[in-house]
This record gives C-alpha cells, structure tokens and sequence, in this order.
C-alpha cells in the first residue's frame, strides 16, 4: 500500500494541484514546471499525484511498462509471449542530477553483450517511467542538453536511440513534472516555453493555514496508515474525477470563437511562441473534461492562460515573470460578454511603467551630495552607448586563454555528458573504452584466454558539461562619497548591465556592499540575477568607506566557494578607505593594499572601477589594481557594452 503524503490533505495550493491534475488528464500538454521556496510541497505534491491517477494495467516483468496488446518493439518479455497482466499504480521515476545521457535514454546491455554475445538494448529511465510521471528535483540545475531532450520526447511520446550499434524506438508516454527554486537560476527561456504548464508556490502567509498544515504533517508522521485512510475517501473521488476525465477528454469540443480568443491572449501577451497556443487549447480541453463538462468555455480559457502564458511572456532579463490578471479577466470577460472591443492605444497587456512623478526611484529636484552621516538611495542610470575600449588584461593563473568561454579547464572536470568515439583522446573515458573493448571481443568470439584485447577503435572521450559557469563577486562602494554627482547612478547602471550580460551566460553572481563602520555580503553566490538586480536597486549610499573590510570578506566568500566556478573580483569604488580592521593598528589605506596583496598572491583575477570624478583626483582606486594586478576603468569608460566585453577579457569568455 502507498503511504505516501495524501495529495487531497495537501493545504491550499489549488493552481499547483490543478496543474498536476490536467497533465494526468492529458499527458500531451507537456508537463508541469513548478517554481517556488523549499518547503512549499512543490514535491510532496508531484508524489502525490501518483495515487490520484487510476491504475494501469501492464504485463508482468516488462520493463517498458507495455500495455496488454502495445508491447514494444524493443521488449523481451513482451515479444516473448509473456501475457500475465497485473494492474498497478502509475510509475513516479526521479531523474538523479548527476544522470548521464546513457541511465536517462538506454544504453547497449553490457552483460548479455559478455555473456551471450548479444547485442541487446538495456532501457533507460524513460522505459520506467512509461505511462507515469519523471520527476526531476532542481531541474534548473540539470545540464541543458539532458532537458532538451526529457522535453523531446515529453512532447513526442516516443524515445529514439542511435548508439553502439543499436537503432531502437519505444513509446515514452511520460508526465514531465520539474520543480526549481529561484535562488538557484532560472532555466533559458527557450528550455522554459517546453514546459507545458508553469506554477509558482510560495508558503502561506496566514497562521491558520500554516498551522493546519503543521497539524497535518504531524499526524501525517505519527501514523502514516491511519492518516492515510482518514483521506482515502477524497483520493478515491480524486481517482474517479481523473478517471471520467480521461474517458471524456476526446469528446470534448473547442469552437473556432474559443481558439480565435486563445489567439487574441496570445498576441495581447506577446507570447512569440505558437507552442503556447496549442498548449493552451489542449489545457482548456483538460480543464473542461475534468469538470465533466464536454465544451470549451471563454473561462476554461482564462484558467488555462494563467498555467500556460505566464513563463512564456517576451520579457528582457530583470522583468519579472507573470502576467497582468486584470487585463486577461477583462478580455476573458469580453468573450462571454460576446463584446468585440477595440484595445486602446498603447495597452499591451502589461502593467503601466510607473510616472516620473509617483516617486518610484527617482531623484529629481535633491541635491546632489547629502552629508557623511545621510543615507539615500539612488536609481539606475540608463546605460549611454560605449565607446570602444581596449584593456590589456594580464591572465590570471589557470585562466582559460582570451577568447574562450571559461570551460571548468580543458572541460576536465563537471558533470559527465555522454562518451563518444575518438581514437586519439584528451581525457579517456575508462569504463566506455573497456566496454567497447570487451563487447567487441565477445562478439567476435575472443578472450577465451580471459585477456582484453585494446584496439584504436575502442577508444573513448569524455565529454563533460560544456561551458562553465563563473563567480562574479560584486565589491560595491556605497559610502557617502558614492553619492556626490549622483555617482551611484551611474555604479548600479554599470552593475546592472553585467548582470545582463550574466543573465545570457548563467554566471553566479554575489554581492557584497560597504558603507558606515562594516561590509556585509548582500548576496551570497547565486544564479539568480533577478535577486541580484533587487538587492543592488535597494542598496542605499551613505557613511563611511570600511574597504579593507569589504576585501577581507571578498577574500572569505572566495574560499567558501566552489572550486567549479572560476571566480572574478568586480571592486566598484573610488577607494578612499578610511576605516579599518578592529584590533588591526595599521591605518585603513594601508590595510587595503595588504588585502589586495593576499587576493593578488591567491590568483584571484579583479576588475577595477574608478568611480573618482572631478579635477581632484587622488587615484587610490588606480593604486588598488596595481595591488591585485588587476587593469582598471573610469566612471567614464565603465558604460554599457564596454564593460561587458573588459569583464569577458578578464574571465577568458
């Protein structure tokens, strides 16, 4: 028996278990992704959904999950005249991260290959999970070729494999279920328009509802069985509505009045993609089959828009995700109105950019530089266009070469793709080298002596994730300094544009600011820029310069970090420390050389930017590259593009 968390006591959450709940109905709309914190079900949902789907029948001992009748070609037991049928529960499989190509789509069986000599097929996880769900944990953090192809053969429902010799097609009727948490980066926008259906969770913000769902979850824990049955009426009733809905599904009738207002929601919420047209009609077919009803209303349409637009919206790096549910009530409501109404000029669908008037970030009218003790926080200057800039940028020890993306050296370390073929190899895939090596000398009837017999053509290379990513970490100045000529304007617009260009090439990023008697890390390494550009919109600016400080725990956020991510140092400031370290006699200036010396002898490559402006300039910031070893710009220079291609030169991109 399944004792598993009940997927009806699951507290709240309706748009989560309503997603889940269509993609059983119709496993062709192509998955769910599922976007929130830890701890708010995102998994105990995607588990529980399996006791809620009716039960399959399928023949006993197939690995592949064959119906009775629709063996496949590729299966043993199956072909083999096996006809025992069992019903069973619908197979949840998890896609481990660290899976390589080989374990997800199938591979030749090495055994029987040994054994007898045969060159058979050895299924992979997506035989195990036909007919059922594939559940991938952080999907973000899965290696970009592996989703493209689980996505692949979601929407296809078949699984091709051409490798080894083997040339082998079976049926991969999968629910794709992935979740992911923000902090951790977001998946490409052309792997996100895949998933079929988007939701985002979050916990509950009312302690009512937060404490029902502790009481649940400790009866839950005291007694799984008992808890169980205490919901097993509502699973069952679940089961039955999922049930009906499947045998309905291809009655139910969508009329060319609700697939033109698909469209029109479409084109309002320039969505480019025309996948999401037809996930949304098979999404709304879902809606009205699971609610017993056999046609399309201009609801069901709205309801599958808020599943299906939301990730798929044209929207550049830092605007957020969603979508204005007003505007699609107001046009769902005109469907069932019958109104034709023209949309006035210059709505889009998106929420009005705020007035310069309604105080959202702007400055006008202040003054320009408060006192020491002031703390204000500046806007985002508007990036001017750059002018070509030309840095000569010492490479820093075990830099990949100029011109070259940041490849985790030579792509010797990371995660393992796949191995291929190659006779003379740079990095010896061992276990694919002596596979092949022992296959073919089976095959060819050799090794009686118990020898393995090596050629060239059994030679193998590992392939390994391709770029790697970098650790940029962010030393922003925001002492009072910072703020005369509204200098931190024009600091966050240079920041903001990296985070663009770190955006494109899912690069992990940190903060870390200054300002008053201390730094603090306002970040800690992250893929995600959207928490990045946030936390530098909300940095304010005001007090003093504690620079060694902000260095020190550069230094500190260096070594805590992993060795996968080759790092560099982007130091923001016009470097007039003038407070140091407690306890430390040495006056603060001095103290900072020393530090940039320590990062300098690490091999830690830094970026300088000069924020002095004016006719008195004391150039300390120039002096504070020369003690890391690291070139550095001007407020003037660092605009735009420019800066982008100076930190691409540093990091060898």
């Amino acid at each position: 028996m399944n004792h598993g968390y009940p997927f009806a006591a699951i507290v709240g959450q309706a748009q989560l278990k309503t997603a889940l709940l269509l993609c059983a109905v119709d496993p062709g709309i192509g998955g769910v992704l599922i976007r929130g914190d830890k701890g708010t079900a995102k998994s105990t949902a995607a588990r529980g959904l399996t006791q809620v789907v009716p039960p399959i029948a399928r023949i006993a001992g197939c690995a592949f999950n064959c119906a009775p009748g629709q063996p496949a070609a590729a299966c043993e037991v199956c072909n083999a005249g096996q006809d025992q049928v069992i019903e069973a529960e619908i197979p949840f499989v998890t896609l481990p991260l660290g899976a390589t190509e080989d374990r997800v789509l199938g591979t030749l069986d090495l055994h029987k290959a040994l054994q007898d000599a045969q060159r058979a097929f050895q299924p992979g996880l997506l035989a195990s999970a036909h007919r059922g769900v594939l559940y991938i944990d952080e999907v973000n953090l899965l290696a970009d070729h592996l989703v493209d192809v689980l996505l692949d053969v979601a929407a296809m429902g078949v699984n091709s494999v051409q490798r080894e010799g083997l040339s082998v097609t079976h049926p991969a009727r999968i629910t794709l279920i992935g979740t992911m948490n923000l902090e951790e980066g977001d998946l490409r926008p052309q792997l996100l328009d895949r998933f079929g259906l988007m939701v985002e969770v979050a916990a509950p913000q009312d302690k009512q509802v937060r404490a029902e769902v502790v009481r649940r979850r400790i009866g839950y824990e005291a007694d799984m069985a008992a808890f169980g049955s205490q919901w097993q009426a509502q699973q069952h009733a679940l089961r039955d509505q999922v049930a009906a809905a499947q045998r309905l599904l291809a009655q139910v009738v969508l009329d060319d009045a609700m697939l033109e207002l698909i469209s029109h929601l479409c084109c309002e919420f320039e969505v480019a993609s025309l996948r999401a047209d037809i996930v949304m009609h098979k999404t709304a077919r879902a809606i009205a089959a699971l609610q017993g009803r056999g046609r399309v209303t201009p609801d069901d349409i709205g309801c599958a828009a808020r599943l299906v637009l939301p990730h798929r919206r044209r929207r550049k790096p830092f605007d957020q995700a969603g979508m204005d549910h007003e505007r699609l009530d107001d046009l769902v409501e005109q469907a069932r109105s019958g109104q034709q109404q023209t949309q006035p000029q210059g709505s889009d669908g998106q929420p009005p950019e705020p007035s310069a008037g309604d105080g959202q970030g702007t400055d006008e009218g202040g003054p320009d530089a408060p006192g020491a003790g002031e703390t204000r926080t500046f806007a985002v200057a508007a990036a001017a266009a750059p002018p070509h800039i030309s840095v000569d940028t010492p490479q820093a020890p075990g830099q990949a070469p100029a011109g070259r993306r940041s490849t985790l050296p030579q792509a010797r370390r990371g995660s393992a793709l796949r191995a291929v073929p190659d006779t003379h190899p740079d990095q010896l895939a061992v276990g694919a080298t002596l596979r092949s090596a022992a296959v073919r000398g089976a095959l060819a009837g050799q090794g009686d002596d118990g020898r393995l017999r090596l050629t060239p053509a059994d030679l193998h290379r590992q392939e390994r994730r391709g770029k790697g990513a970098n650790l940029i970490v962010f030393v922003v100045d925001a002492s009072g300094s910072m703020a005369a000529q509204r200098r931190m304007e024009a600091v966050k617009g240079a920041v903001l544009s990296l985070l663009t260009d770190a955006y494109q090439r899912r690069d992990q990023l940190a903060v870390i600011a200054f300002r008053g008697e201390r730094a603090e890390v306002l970040l800690e390494p992250t893929r995600s820029v959207d928490l990045a550009e946030q936390g530098l919109r909300e940095l304010p600016t005001g007090g003093r310069t504690p620079l060694p400080h902000a260095l020190q725990l550069a230094a500190q956020l260096l070594e805590r970090a992993t060795q996968d991510a080759p790092p560099l140092l982007v130091i923001l400031s016009d470097g007039r420390a003038n407070v140091g370290l407690p306890g430390d006699p040495q006056e603060p200036w001095r103290q900072t050389l020393d530090a940039a010396a320590h990062l300098a002898r690490r091999g830690t490559p830094a970026l300088v930017l000069d924020t002095e402006t004016g006719y008195l300039r004391l150039g300390r910031a120039w002096q504070l590259a020369d003690a890391l070893g690291a070139p550095c710009l001007t407020l003037e220079q660092f605009t735009g593009d420019a800066l982008a291609l100076t930190v691409r030169a540093q990091l060898g991109a």
